[in-house]
């Protein structure tokens, strides 16, 4: 399992709530943690769980994902990052229709990519020409 950077999470979370314009007593109570305990993450002292970082997303209206890419539980998804950062910011959508789409988005490109690999496969020459040679009469 990949290491949890811990200054860099606290910080990416401070910058979250900050643009969130939430105080830290304000995404403590909204994430259900103590306030000593999220200011203690926000400056690198904690290492949060996976499921508290799931709460903290919560409280942030940020996806879940998110955070765990940044604390390097998950690896990045591949694909343009504004689409991601896009579905990922979308207060509209609650955390489950965000991983949705971002799941179908990611099965859009898997597949995408399964057929241009096919298709440079088949483009590849095999020695053969594609038109067949004509007979001189003479």
């Amino acid at each position: 399992m990949a290491r949890i950077e811990v200054p860099g999470i606290g910080g990416f979370i401070r910058e979250q709530r900050d643009q969130a314009q939430m105080s830290l007593r304000q995404l403590a109570k909204a994430a259900e943690v103590s306030n000593p305990y999220l200011s203690q993450v926000e400056r690198g002292l904690r290492k949060p769980s996976a499921e508290i970082l799931g709460r903290i997303a919560q409280g942030l209206r940020i996806s879940a994902e998110t955070l765990y890419v940044q604390a390097g539980i998950l690896d990045e998804r591949e694909g343009d990052e504004a689409v991601t950062t896009a579905i990922a910011a979308d207060a509209t959508l609650t955390e489950r229709q965000r991983t949705t789409l971002l799941q179908i988005y990611a099965a859009f490109q898997a597949e995408n990519k399964a057929a241009e690999s096919t298709n440079e496969s088949t483009d590849e020459p095999t020695g053969e020409s594609a038109v067949p040679e004509s007979k001189d009469a003479s």
